[in-house]
């Protein structure tokens, strides 16, 4: 019952097997860093959505109360009355209190801003939660980066 096999019939030889290894190890090789870098990518597009949201929270809070939110107020002035409570606050201006980064950190509002143009400052400062860095690691502002620096 057992076939055995004939000298026509050989199986796959050593050079057909690693000719197979080295081409899935090519493929894997230029699929694996954009699989690996998609989550960082989604954080870093997340964190500039968060930013513009909260900027158009900002503006609307603004032209309602005259003036943005001070440092001490922070951005939480968007989502709970702020104590004074100004005049025509009439909030929360934003519909989640969103005040952190996809890994964590705070999102840093300075107010009047440091740069020219801009009325206020609010940035991240990216994967490595340190100002600077390049990739990933790099600042998400609000501002044009590189123009008044």
């Amino acid at each position: 019952m057992l076939k055995q096999l004939k000298s026509d019939e050989s199986g796959l030889t050593l050079i057909e097997i690693t000719i197979v290894i080295v081409i899935l190890g090519l493929l894997a090789s230029f699929i694996a860093p954009r699989v690996l870098n998609a989550p960082d990518k989604a954080k870093v597009a997340k964190a500039k959505l968060e930013i513009s949201a909260l900027e158009n929270a900002l503006e609307m809070y603004a032209i309602e109360v005259g003036d943005y939110p001070t440092v001490e107020q922070n951005l939480q002035a968007l989502w709970q009355v702020p104590n004074p409570q100004p005049e025509n606050w009439s909030g929360p201006y934003i519909n989640k209190p969103v005040f952190t980064d996809p890994w964590g950190n705070n999102y840093i509002y300075v107010y009047p801003g440091l740069h020219e143009g801009y009325n206020y400052d609010l940035y991240s400062f990216g994967k490595d939660g340190k100002e600077g860095g390049t990739d990933f690691d790099a600042d998400i502002t609000n501002w044009v980066q590189g123009i008044d620096q």
